[in-house]
């Protein structure tokens, strides 16, 4: 297992090059690329034009920095309707589709390892949300595949796959489709983490943050996730890929409280220790 940062732990920093710079200080090997619609540093919308273009450029921002891409996510707007997979209007779900071709010929050309979605939402009174879940995403993991690219969703607070065991009736369900693990959005809803285990052999990539019954991100002094159990459970599973240090900054759940430098310096540090088979402790800094 190596780590990675998300670029969109520093949304706050530009141009794109100074956010891939402090990634890169970090000692970390991968960087997660976030393209969140009207929200990240790249975002979906100003891309979408020449993807080619785009690619060249992000690219050789990553090289310079000395890092490689660690995956690709995409969210398509700020909020979980707009461009859903999972839309009941057909219209929409045509726009998802072309947005999705667009973010994989990206994810291609940058040479991520994969490709990561949200997995949709359950809408009011349609009883169909998770069929047409299933049916788009193993559309797209087609895509993916033909591609040579792994495709996963990942499961959070308020998709149409909030828990554990939807999670993996979905995966299940739709051929090739894989997921991006994030303990914290079981968490947050009062689960017991040992519950989301169930899918850590369907684990493409895996987000890591500290995370509480009543925060989807915490402190490492508040957290409750132990991520040393969890550490050791990935590898006894066969998981070899990256675990990306993920704090984001959002006024969504109160994220945007959290010192995301400070924080993913002491996770980053937590986990290294827990790779090496070391004990780790809070550091006394007065």
């Amino acid at each position: 297992m190596k780590l990675a940062c998300a670029d969109d732990t520093f949304r706050l920093l530009r141009p794109h090059g100074a956010a891939l710079d402090l990634v890169a200080s970090l000692g970390v090997e991968g960087v997660d690329i976030f393209l969140a619609g009207y929200r990240s540093i790249v975002r979906p919308e100003d891309i979408r034009d020449d993807v080619s273009a785009a690619a060249a450029r992000i690219g050789s921002d990553i090289r310079a920095a000395g890092l490689v891409v660690s995956d690709v996510f995409v969210i398509p707007w700020t909020d979980l309707e707009t461009a859903a997979p999972n839309h009941p209007d057909a219209a929409e779900r045509t726009r998802s589709r072309e947005l999705f071709r667009d973010m994989l010929e990206l994810a291609v050309r940058l040479e991520s390892p994969g490709l990561t979605i949200l997995p949709g939402i359950e809408w009011p009174g349609d009883g169909d949300s998770f069929a047409r879940a299933v049916d788009e995403l193993g559309w797209r993991a087609q895509q993916a595949r033909a591609e040579g690219l792994r495709f996963s969703v990942e499961p959070h607070v308020g998709s149409i796959v909030p828990t554990p065991e939807r999670a993996l009736a979905l995966v299940e369900a739709a051929t090739g489709l894989e997921v991006t693990l994030d303990y914290s959005h079981f968490v947050r809803q009062g689960l017991v983490e040992e519950e989301a285990d169930v899918l850590a052999p369907h684990a493409r990539h895996v987000h890591v943050r500290g995370a509480s019954p009543t925060r989807v991100q915490e402190s490492i002094r508040e957290n409750t996730l132990d991520f040393e159990r969890i550490v050791g459970m990935l590898r006894d599973t066969g998981y070899d890929g990256y675990l990306t240090l993920e704090y984001v900054w959002l006024q969504w759940e109160r994220c945007h409280a959290c010192d995301n430098l400070s924080e993913t310096i002491l996770l980053r540090d937590r986990l290294l220790a827990a790779l090496a088979g070391e004990p780790w402790s809070y550091p006394d800094v007065g």
